[in-house]
């Protein structure tokens, strides 16, 4: 089977031929459909921590933008050996872009690495950080709205049952009160929560959360987050939908990092206090699920326990992982990608910026146009980055306390 499904997803994400491609693609839904393998949401696991009925574990979302295939089988092996069902795939608006992965793709190659790996049940697949871009929303708002809904409706077309919704963009903090600075993101997110509603398939609710803290800004606060529950909760109990099942918020991260001139990274001052204190009033309040802490995967290690500890909902991980795909890929391959940054994005290289420095922020680039060459490496040159990310999904699978979750994880979210 998995020789047949290796060819399978190869054809589904390269061959030149549309209708090959989209022929792969279905028979790969249809197998994972007959082997008990499809997409779901989270939205009712979320809302039993809201209740507190669940706890103790923090869901890891794992942000794959290279090596797909190969990533999701680890994960899964990992998953079935230790009885994990909490954790999700995700795959944020910007990424889609630059690593050229369309939610049909990236949801299909999921679905195939659990059909390799002989997984059954709930796929959790995600769409992260579907964020407004602020520029273009001042411009012209309706502009900027009719894209998102278009990429939430190919989404959820795709099987992504788990959606972000991004509007801490459009906060105003120079407004005088909390209300009027976080009154464009709760009206936003509102409005994207009820088109959700409005496409989401019958049987299935799907799991939407908001954010109240753009990361990398400054740290959020419980009253920013009773400003914007209060201002959404108005609006969405008229309309008698479900709302978010959770928040993300800001704790002292940012995406990927700081890197330093030398292209080490920075230490951050994470205030786990944020997540604790929004966290308990997330889920007395309003109860919902809880926070969502971003930009964490260059974290110490050491930290990871605290997040189950301070009843951290969820978790997402993504530069941490191609940084060791880049760490332990073959070195010509490496130098030709840097080559081509240099090449291609001289405009994004800022005045003061070492070259470690910009290769470090823009890397993430160039996994798009050298996806066919990545995806293409020998088991020989791919054995020492697969070994090396199977050691990082194990330690955060264990840190996360996630382990034996996987019978939890079916009581609250089988469709029914």
């Amino acid at each position: 089977m998995a020789d047949n499904i290796n060819k399978l997803v190869s054809l589904s994400v390269f061959s030149s031929d549309e209708k090959i491609k989209k022929q792969a693609r279905s028979t790969i839904r249809q197998i994972a459909k007959e082997k008990g393998i499809y997409p779901a949401s989270i939205h009712s696991l979320y809302m039993a921590f809201g209740r507190k009925e669940v706890g103790g574990f923090t869901v890891p979302a794992f942000n794959i933008r290279t090596l797909t295939y190969d990533m999701a089988r680890i994960i899964f092996r990992i998953a079935l050996k230790e009885k994990i069902g909490a954790f999700i795939f995700e795959i944020a608006r910007s990424e889609i872009k630059y690593t050229d992965q369309k939610p049909d793709e990236y949801a299909t190659v999921i679905l195939a690495a659990a059909i390799a790996e002989g997984y059954c049940g709930q796929v959790f697949i995600q769409g992260d950080h579907y964020q407004f871009k602020s520029s273009i929303y001042k411009e012209t708002p309706e502009k900027e709205i009719e894209k998102i809904k278009q990429l939430i409706k190919e989404s959820i077309e795709a099987g992504f049952y788990n959606i972000d919704i991004d509007a801490s963009t459009l906060v105003e903090l120079e407004k005088l009160t909390l209300d009027e600075q976080q009154k464009n993101n709760y009206q936003m997110t509102a409005l994207l929560t009820e088109y959700i509603r409005q496409i989401q398939p019958n049987n299935i609710i799907v799991s939407i959360g908001g954010e109240i803290g753009h990361i990398g800004g400054k740290n959020s606060t419980v009253p920013e987050f009773e400003a914007f529950m209060n201002g959404y909760l108005k609006i969405i109990e008229n309309k008698k939908i479900p709302g978010i099942s959770k928040v993300s918020v800001q704790t002292g991260t940012s995406h990927g990092g700081i890197p330093l001139a030398d292209g080490t990274i920075a230490d951050v001052k994470l205030d786990f206090n944020v997540l604790k204190d929004i966290g308990q009033t997330a889920r007395e309040k309003y109860h919902l699920g809880g926070p969502v802490q971003h930009g964490a995967s260059t974290l110490p290690n050491e930290l990871f326990d605290q997040f189950p500890k301070t009843g951290t909902l969820e978790i997402h991980l993504a530069t941490g992982f191609q940084n060791i795909v880049y760490d332990y890929l073959p070195k010509n391959l490496k130098e030709e990608m840097y080559v081509w940054l240099k090449d291609n994005l001289k405009e994004e290289w800022k005045e003061g910026q070492t070259e470690e420095q910009f290769i470090y922020k823009t890397r993430k680039k160039a996994l798009g146009p050298f996806k066919k060459q990545l995806w293409s490496l020998s088991e020989k040159e791919k054995k020492p980055i697969l070994t090396n990310l199977e050691k990082q999904f194990w330690f955060l699978f264990n840190k996360l306390r996630v382990v034996d979750t996987k019978e939890v994880v079916e009581k609250y979210t089988q469709i029914t």
